[in-house]
């Protein structure tokens, strides 16, 4: 997608659709089905999704969970700080990596629960290395992080004097299994255990692949030419009977349908030319652009995304910029609502 391109998104007039909090209940949010077969756009709520999918099709859905990874900090002068921690950088709980504003290596801020954060390096990809003086685990997180809401939300939230609702509980999917995520698998938001019910009853499979989301997904695309984009790896795996179960549905004719773009990542990232689906774990670095064959889904679900974000290159790869440009004016002409907590698209 060429920079003129993104401009046509961003005059978009998105900011009044952003969505400070998810639908309740989970699947009344709405569905823009896209045909990428003559370009039709149909509207639909996402409980509906039961009756536009059958026996042929199977979902696969991210089991990643946010971890609280924001933490309050100070700075030894007082003055208030945070750091949204990224990633483990070893295996005593100790030693992370995170973003932060405004700090130095050799600093050390005072974080939540008294645990002192100093920070060691300034790292090539923006982000810092700090060595905590606790080991910062799950537990510690429950008790001293905060939910990792993005900006736009919060900023929502703030035009409209709008009350946060439980967002610990919210901006989560219900069959998360796996901490390690910065962000949300905002894509499964939209489901609930009644409408797998349903799902099921129709014949739907479903399968289970795992990719942490971190920066790598939310890091603005800021290269003039798209292609030096730099996609910063996130951890994913395939277990062996997800694999097996793929590969014997796509032998079988059936249709895989990726549920959100870190489960697209993970397929393209764990498949083969033929598209078999290899089990594994790794490091995700593959930056999904237009021009990009992809090997294995047939359809995507997936939210409405940030106009320079990597998300949206993926999602204009699947359906081409025509079309989704075509789609995201409808949407907006519809008063969707936009990003995490908003609704949702199923191109096919």
């Amino acid at each position: 997608m060429s920079e003129e391109a993104l401009k046509e998104f961003s005059a978009l007039e998105i900011e009044p659709l952003i969505a400070d909090r998810p639908a309740e209940p989970r699947d009344s949010s709405r569905l823009l089905t896209v045909a990428r077969d003559g370009g039709a756009l149909g509207h639909h709520r996402f409980s509906d999704l039961a009756s536009l999918l059958g026996p042929a099709d199977l979902l696969v859905l991210n089991r990643s969970k946010v971890w609280k990874a924001r933490l309050a900090a100070a700075k030894p002068t007082g003055g208030k700080s945070e750091i949204l921690l990224m990633a483990p950088a070893g295996t005593d709980g100790a030693v992370w990596t995170g973003l932060c504003r405004k700090i130095q290596p050799g600093q050390t801020l005072i974080c939540a629960g008294g645990a002192a954060a100093e920070c060691l390096a300034r790292n090539p990809d923006g982000s810092y290395t700090f060595r905590f003086s606790v080991p910062v685990d799950e537990a510690y997180l429950a008790a001293n992080g905060a939910v990792p809401l993005p900006q736009y939300i919060l900023k929502a939230r703030q035009r409209r004097g709008a009350e946060a609702p439980a967002d610990e509980e919210k901006y989560q999917t219900v069959y998360a299994a796996e901490a390690g995520s910065i962000a949300a698998h905002t894509a499964g938001f939209h489901f609930t255990p009644q409408l797998f019910e349903r799902l099921e009853a129709a014949g739907v499979k479903k399968a289970f692949v795992t990719l942490h989301i971190g920066w790598g997904t939310f890091k603005p695309v800021r290269a003039e030419d798209p292609a030096a984009h730099v996609m910063m790896e996130e951890s994913c795996s395939v277990d062996i009977e997800t694999a097996a179960l793929l590969n014997a549905h796509r032998a079988a004719g059936g249709r895989v349908i990726a549920v959100g773009t870190s489960s697209m990542r993970t397929l393209e990232t764990f498949s083969d030319e033929s598209g078999r689906v290899l089990a594994g774990s790794g490091r995700a670095g593959l930056f999904i652009k237009p021009g990009y064959k992809f090997k294995v889904a047939g359809a995507f679900i997936t939210n409405l995304h940030v106009p320079d974000s990597a998300p949206l290159y993926m999602t204009s790869a699947f359906s081409g910029r025509e079309l989704l440009f075509k789609a995201y004016t409808e949407a907006v002409k519809e008063k969707y609502r936009f990003y995490s907590y908003g609704d949702s698209m199923f191109i096919c």
